[in-house]
């Protein structure tokens, strides 16, 4: 757990963050694992979107971002959370012909 003090300053000409106020940032600590998902010439971005909406539970917005990272730098992580919570998810992006692995 981190603590910041931070509040805005409320000379509006020349503006620059001050630091007054604490502020807890928790960290999750159970988000060691990543699902990450890879490119491939195979699967249409119509298909991997309907993939990640269903599989993960993304938004429109989310997979649609999702899907151009992996098509532009390779891959993308696609969830992060709990073993547990990644291998089901992982079984069915493989099962749809789509590269998947999970990372810590």
């Amino acid at each position: 757990m981190k603590m910041n003090r931070i509040f805005n300053s409320d000379n509006y000409e020349n503006p620059k963050r001050k630091y007054d106020e604490e502020v807890l940032v928790m960290e999750d600590e159970n988000q060691g694992h990543k699902l990450v998902l890879w490119n491939d010439d195979v699967n249409t971005f119509d298909f991997v979107i309907a993939s990640l909406i269903e599989i993960c539970k993304h938004t429109l917005e989310q997979a649609e971002q999702c899907t151009i990272l992996v098509h532009y730098k390779g891959k993308c992580t696609v969830k992060t959370g709990s073993l547990e919570l990644l291998e089901p998810m992982h079984e069915k992006l493989i099962s749809r012909g789509l590269t998947s692995e999970i990372v810590s």
